[in-house]
């Protein structure tokens, strides 16, 4: 009985050993993947910062351009494109302008192409910097199920290794309990038969 006993004892101990052990493994994995969510946060902040520095100069650039090259030619082609489209020349448009001796000046052409222009390119630009904020928090979130879904299968794991623990233990004093009753049963017989007179089986 007290080799059993202590049989169980040493089970028991190994099992809360290697529960112990499966928590203190679980938390170091979180701890150890933590700290890669709130890097890979700092560095899309980083990436995202440096890609509107890259794209401020050059977007400055494209209006000048805009305004040096293209506007000029915009406001020819819409120029000409209201003179073929008016129905009466005569009385409105550009036609009736130049009739009057007033003239818009060229320099408000040119900067109403330029602005318009430069409303395109901002709001092209406003697009792919909410594409890029979204495929960055995007990967952000990723990274933290992750580190949710690793924590949760480490649990998992350890709690079902304790109930395993646990199953086993019982059914080993389930065991044990068992064979002290035969046992006792067996030398509860051996003890009548010899009171009666009989050798026990």
């Amino acid at each position: 009985m007290p080799i059993t006993s202590k049989r169980l004892k040493a089970r028991k101990k190994g099992t809360e050993v290697s529960l112990a052990r499966l928590q203190g493994m679980a938390r170091e994995q979180a701890d150890r993947l933590g700290p890669y969510a709130d890097q890979a946060r700092d560095q899309a902040a980083l990436k995202l910062l440096q890609a509107r520095g890259w794209t401020a100069p050059r977007l400055e650039n494209a209006a000048l351009r805009v305004e040096d090259t293209v506007a000029p030619r915009v406001v020819e082609v819409l120029t000409a494109a209201a003179h073929r489209v008016d129905p009466k020349p005569g009385r409105r448009g550009m036609k009736l302008l130049r009739r009057s001796n007033r003239r818009v000046p060229r320099g408000a052409l040119v900067g109403g192409a330029a602005l318009v222009g430069g409303i395109v390119v901002y709001s092209l630009v406003r697009m792919r910097q909410a594409s890029q904020d979204a495929e960055w928090q995007e990967h952000l979130d990723q990274a933290r199920d992750q580190v949710r879904e690793t924590r949760e299968n480490l649990e998992d794991r350890a709690s079902a290794t304790a109930d395993k623990a646990t199953e086993a233990a019982k059914e080993t004093a389930k065991t044990a309990k068992n064979k002290g009753k035969e046992t006792v049963r067996t030398a509860a017989g051996e003890n009548r038969a010899k009171e009666n007179g009989k050798p026990g089986h």
